[in-house]
């Protein structure tokens, strides 16, 4: 009787049915089979980009600094122009005055009078400070009192010398007599004379009273005030005078730059110097160096130069910081270029030549500079060189030149 169909099927030891798997396990193979097709594709995308940018890169394209990419790059030029530059060592020097005197009392004594005023410029001789003379005067007049004694006493001995010796030629006295004066007379002499020198010590002491400038300068702040009562040890200064006209720059140069410079001092030559204010910016003065120290400082490898200036309008300050700029030579019939146009790929530099509408990437090699002017090597006189828009530029580029200045033209900027 066959079974009915609602009923399950016997199964026997020999005919098992397998049971599905679980369903965690197939969770686990589709997220690996996920994993696995994200990784084939983002593989693809990248081999792709990079072989496109390899691509780019071959043609020259990318950003359109290719030659011919975006059209022609709009650029201003400069001519290479052949001329003198000057080579200058710069150096931070210090405005020092030629002369200054810190004026001091020789005398014990109050002071009188206060003749200058503060920052007043005076000449040589002119009176600054007084300080009571009375008790000088006192002492110089008692010096000469006795100097006028004693000048008596020398003269009345030498006439008794002279009645000795009429009388000695008679025969009326001994020769001993005779030589006793002479000597009578030696030691008033020598007393006379120490005398004189009394008197004038006291003269002295007496002009030290009247306190006159030693040198024409500006005074500065007074630091003394009239009733102020000074010593002669010298520990309180009255007055300070600096010399302005002349003025010097004392700056330093380094040791290795002494064979440019004495060759040139030893010839006579004259070398210009150039003051700079703080931001080497703004030309103070001009003047002319001096001379060198004797000996370089081994500390720092550096040897003190003075350079004198006439300060005519006062424009250099004692003691002020200034950027000194020393001419040692100028170089004759020099390639010039604006500093602007040299371009900086690591160690090396570069210039784009302009020729036919085209720039052409040429290594150049920089040597002095003077204001926004570069002397090179490797342009020739007349050549055209590229000024802006070096962000786009690129050998071989095809080029338009503008005679208006490009808007946002990035100056030295290094080659990409």
């Amino acid at each position: 009787m066959p079974a009915d169909s609602n009923e399950h099927p016997t199964i026997g030891p020999d005919h098992q049915l397998l049971a599905p798997p679980p369903t965690s396990s197939r969770r686990k193979i589709v997220r690996v089979i996920v994993w696995i097709v994200l990784l084939l594709i983002f593989a693809v995308g990248f081999l792709l980009v990079m072989r496109r940018r390899d691509d780019t890169t071959k043609t020259g394209g990318g950003r359109g600094r290719g030659p011919g990419a975006g059209g022609p790059v709009t650029l201003t030029v400069a001519t290479a122009k052949k001329g003198n530059i000057g080579v200058y060592l710069d150096a931070i020097g210090t405005v020092t005055p030629v002369y200054t005197a810190s004026i001091t009392s020789q005398v014990t004594g109050p002071v009188v009078a206060v003749h200058f005023k503060e920052g007043q410029i005076v000449r040589k001789g002119e009176p600054l400070v007084d300080i009571d003379p009375r008790p000088f005067e006192a002492t110089l007049l008692q010096a000469q009192g006795v100097l006028e004694r004693d000048q008596a006493i020398l003269e009345q001995g030498m006439m008794d010398r002279d009645r000795y010796r009429d009388a000695w030629a008679r025969n009326a006295i001994p020769k001993q007599t005779l030589d006793d004066q002479e000597k009578i007379v030696m030691q008033q002499a020598g007393t006379v004379k120490n005398d004189q020198g009394t008197v004038a010590f006291d003269q002295v002491q007496l002009g030290y009273c009247h306190i006159t400038a030693p040198i024409a300068g500006r005074v500065g702040l007074r630091l003394v005030d009239p009733g102020n009562v000074v010593q002669a040890s010298g520990t309180v200064t009255l007055a300070v005078i600096t010399q302005l006209q002349p003025i010097t720059i004392i700056f330093t140069i380094p040791e290795d730059s002494l064979g440019q410079v004495q060759p040139r001092l030893r010839v006579g030559a004259k070398l210009p110097v150039d003051a700079y204010d703080r931001a080497a910016l703004k030309k103070i003065a001009s003047g002319s160096l001096l001379t060198l120290d004797n000996q370089i400082d081994t500390t720092t490898g550096t040897v003190k130069a003075r350079a004198s200036f006439e300060n005519k309008d006062a424009a250099l300050f004692p003691n002020e910081f200034v950027n000194a700029r020393l001419l040692v030579n100028t170089l004759q019939g020099a390639t010039i270029i604006p500093s602007s146009a040299i371009q900086h790929n690591g160690t090396a530099a570069f210039v784009y030549v302009i020729q036919d509408n085209t720039a052409h990437q040429r290594p150049v090699k920089p040597g002095v500079s003077e204001g926004n002017s570069t002397e090179v090597e490797g342009v020739e006189p007349g050549e055209v060189v590229a000024d802006s828009s070096f962000d786009k530029l690129q050998d071989k580029a095809k080029v338009v030149i503008s005679k208006q200045p490009i808007p946002g033209n990035p100056i030295g900027r290094s080659a990409p």
